[in-house]
């Protein structure tokens, strides 16, 4: 083949050449012989008319003239290239660069406006953008219809609509016209412009071939082929002034249009086509939003709540060392008597050892005046606050000296200052009752809120625990002792030491030691799982958006059917169609998952507004809006490649 958009002398050889071509169906049983060993030359220049009644076989072997189906036996060539052994991509870029098809029904894109559906074919043979826009424009216009480029189809006359018809067959300057019934569904005026336009194509040098059953359509051509059951009966013979110098060949180019041109239209033909009906584009996209949002939401929340918890563990010091009483494993309890004041003095005594807190809780009535409410007493020594890093803001904390003294007073946290004086009233010098037993108020602490576990831990009262011991709490074992360390790096070596120390007085292991990072390890434990959980729930939502695209794209194939035909017609290869609806299904996510990073967001700082600890990190939504588009990719690609592989033949003939 020559290079370009060859013209000159016709070599020696037919342009096509069809030896023993035979196409053969089954249906059912039976063996339905659309061609029967058909042989034929055309020379380039010609304009020949392929005629017979419906089912004589003239649209198959147009099928085939057009590389849209292939022979069940025979050989066929263009300009000596053999055509028969060509895969389905081969024959599209044949079909890109040597035909333009015009059809009875028109074939164009309802979404498409007049000049986008004349660059369809030059997107195909890789055209860059403001080539083939101008060359649509330049045709459309010198078809009359330079003032309807951006009317779509149903704003177009039948006689309008084959117009750009042929505006879209001549657009890649195809060597050949294949017109299929191009004057079937138009009026006699409309049907005549049409087959004069086809007169001056052939007198351009295009080989015209007109598939029709009319006597009078076929009257333009000068060379008119008769078929009958799959054969031809009459030929009026090779037209050889249609054979003469200036007609055009078949050329061999490559257009200019790069990747990110091809990617850009698209992007742009998956926006139209998703807008076509855009009530189920919403409800798709509704699909990926909520899942994708989940992600965000349900991720951020989950590590709001593990850093509260973390907060709150870490509050109570990093160096800290709980001595619980119990066996481990068993559930701490007030009611289990296995660690003793004693036992606080001794660990005092340990090397690493800063300050020790020994402890005695119990749940009472409190009163003052006519207000009463149960309150967490606990029974503690002055080294309390120090231990816990609890400030007091408001008058004093219990001293040594009141400790030893057992005198009666009490430090109260802040929800039961609220609870007994509601007004305001500064409580410091004032007497709670505590079991009938005035306790007088000599301090406030500042607020910590709620424990790891949920329970306020500002509704708490705090009296010596020589004090307690004597008039409240009755025996004197301890519900718990607390140590701080003085070297964290030696908090491990502490916690054997104080277990060593408790078994040599205890004789037996009815006690439990844990370190504050075992604590702060087994809440990330907890909350990782959680976060798991949360994150489960949402992918699962995503899943389901996902499952929304592949159904949205699978209707799209089906109803689309003939446009695919369409497409593979003008030129368009197996990636071409893959592309395309991959990219409306990527479109789609892309879209669901910004407007979901953005709901998920919004979301998360509602939450934080609301008083639920939201936090929002850049990793979560790269992943959430990365699992929104791997889900296009995942589920546009089946309904993708259904529409790729469909036969060029079956997919016209759709309705």
């Amino acid at each position: 083949m020559s290079d370009g958009a060859a013209t000159g002398a016709v070599s020696s050889g037919a342009l096509i050449s069809l030896r023993g071509i035979s196409r053969h169906y089954a249906a059912g049983d039976a063996l339905v012989r659309a061609l029967d060993e058909v042989t034929l030359e055309i020379q380039a220049g010609e304009f020949v008319a392929i005629m017979g009644q419906s089912g004589s076989g003239k649209t198959t072997l147009m099928n085939i003239l057009g590389c849209l189906d292939r022979p069940t036996a025979g050989n066929y060539s263009i300009h000596g290239e053999e055509i028969t052994t060509l895969d389905r991509d081969g024959r599209a870029r044949l079909r890109s660069r040597t035909f333009g098809f015009i059809y009875q029904r028109y074939n164009l894109l309802e979404s498409a406006t007049a000049q986008e559906n004349v660059e369809l074919p030059a997107i195909y043979a890789g055209l860059a953008k403001g080539e083939r826009g101008a060359k649509a424009a330049a045709l459309l216009d010198k078809l009359g219809l330079g003032e309807r480029l951006g009317n779509r189809p149903s704003a177009l006359s039948g006689g309008q609509q084959q117009r750009v018809a042929v505006a879209r067959a001549l657009v890649n300057d195809p060597a050949i016209v294949l017109a299929d019934e191009p004057t079937g569904a138009l009026d006699s005026k409309s049907g005549a412009e049409v087959m004069e336009l086809l007169r001056q194509l052939n007198a351009e040098g295009r080989t015209v071939i007109v598939i029709t059953h009319d006597e009078k359509v076929a009257g333009h051509a000068r060379r008119q082929i008769h078929i009958s059951d799959g054969k031809i009966i009459k030929d009026t013979g090779c037209d050889t002034q249609g054979a003469a110098s200036g007609s055009k060949l078949p050329r061999e180019e490559v257009g200019e249009g790069g990747p990110v041109d091809e990617m850009q239209e698209a992007v742009k033909m998956a926006v139209r086509a998703l807008r076509v009906n855009k009530f189920r584009t919403i409800l798709t996209l509704l699909g990926i939003i909520i899942g994708v949002a989940s992600v965000v939401a349900m991720l951020a929340i989950g590590d709001g709540s593990k850093q509260k918890v973390l907060d709150q563990i870490t509050a109570m010091g990093t160096n800290i060392l709980m001595i619980r009483p119990g066996a481990p494993g068993v559930r701490p309890s007030s009611s289990i008597s296995t660690l003793t004041s004693d036992d606080a003095t001794a660990i005092a005594e340990l090397p690493n050892v800063r300050a020790v807190v020994p402890e005695r809780s119990g749940s009472y009535t409190v009163r003052y005046g006519q207000i009463d409410a149960s309150v967490s007493v606990n029974g503690t020594n002055h080294q309390m606050s120090l231990v816990n890093d609890w400030d007091v803001v408001e008058g004093s904390g219990l001293t040594e000296m009141d400790v030893k003294r057992m005198a009666p007073v009490a430090v109260i946290g802040q929800t039961v200052k609220k609870n007994f004086f509601p007004n305001g009233e500064n409580p410091i010098g004032k007497t709670l009752l505590v079991k009938n037993i005035p306790f007088e108020i000599i301090g406030v602490l500042e607020g910590k809120g709620a424990s790891p576990m949920g329970s306020d831990r500002d509704n708490v009262v705090f009296v010596p625990l020589t004090t307690g011991t004597v008039r409240l709490f009755g025996r004197s074992y301890l519900s718990g002792i607390t140590a701080q360390a003085v070297d964290m790096a030696k908090i491990e070596q502490t916690e054997k030491e104080i277990t060593a120390l408790l078994m040599e007085r205890h004789k037996t292991e009815d006690f439990a030691v844990r370190n504050s990072a075992s604590f702060i390890q087994m809440a990330t434990d907890t909350q990782n799982t959680l976060k798991v959980l949360l994150g489960a729930v949402a992918a699962i939502s995503l899943l389901v958006g996902g499952i929304g695209v592949m159904n949205i794209m699978l209707v799209s194939v089906t109803e689309r059917t003939r446009e695919i035909g369409v497409r593979m017609a003008t030129g368009a290869c197996t990636r071409d169609i893959l592309l395309q609806f991959v990219t409306e299904a990527v479109v789609v996510c892309v879209t669901g998952g910004l407007v979901g990073v953005a709901l998920g967001v919004g979301i998360a700082l509602g939450a934080n507004a609301l008083g639920t600890r939201a936090i929002l990190s850049l990793p979560p939504i790269l992943m959430a809006f990365t699992c929104a588009v791997s889900t296009g990719l995942l589920f546009g690609y089946l309904p993708a490649r259904k529409a790729a592989h469909m036969d060029p033949v079956t997919a016209l003939a759709s309705e």
